[in-house]
């Protein structure tokens, strides 16, 4: 797929504002500062599509960009940033919770996670907690470019074993960098092949 528009439509925080078109709708999530505004720019070639920041925690609203005219990418807040005190992170946990329970064109939920890091309790449980409310997602790999691709075999194995160890299938998995476009056809292809299923609408089963 060749992404040939993207712009910026709405940002809201509250899942009953947003567009109340039929379209497919991707949305991003993962722990502050994974890098999900740079992957969004990077797959949608627009460097300044979705804004980046070097301060974990700058996303706190749901925010809406129509491709191709046709569907939807959603930014969702990062979650566990532990720096924005308790009452802002329930607001952003109510957020980023209604949006996914809710949301019936959400079509696939893609969990971000840092290929760096060993497997982080965080994002184990809101992988786990995806599960318990049957929610369609894929994981994906972030910032493969800032190690060995031995290492980053090591590093991204370590999180499949432990998903091994709760789930009996695994959900679809992508390896990516913003920095050098590792990922994006493989992503784009997986979002066009998605875009071909009918939308399901309210009352639909």
């Amino acid at each position: 797929m060749n992404i040939t528009s993207a712009k910026f439509e709405i940002s809201n925080t509250d899942v009953k504002k947003c567009p109340s078109t039929p379209r497919h709708e991707y949305a991003f999530i993962g722990r502050s500062n994974v890098g999900k505004s740079s992957l969004i720019n990077m797959l949608t070639g627009r460097k300044g599509l979705a804004m980046t920041s070097s301060t974990p925690g700058k996303t706190t609203l749901i925010n809406h960009f129509l491709i191709n005219d046709e569907w939807y990418i959603v930014d969702l807040p990062g979650y566990g940033y532990a720096q924005r005190g308790k009452k802002m992170q329930a607001q952003i946990k109510q957020i980023i919770e209604d949006y996914i329970l809710e949301r019936e064109q959400m079509t696939c939920l893609f969990v971000l996670v840092d290929s760096r890091h060993d497997p982080q309790k965080i994002d184990m449980e809101f992988i786990e907690w995806l599960g318990e409310n049957g929610i369609p997602f894929a994981l994906v790999f972030t910032k493969l470019d800032k190690m060995s691709a031995a290492a980053a075999k090591i590093q991204t194995g370590k999180y499949l074993e432990r998903l091994k160890e709760q789930w009996e299938e695994l959900p679809p998995v992508f390896y990516t960098s913003s920095a050098n476009g590792r990922g994006k056809h493989e992503l784009l292809d997986y979002i066009e092949e998605l875009n071909k299923l009918p939308l399901l609408a309210s009352g639909d089963e």
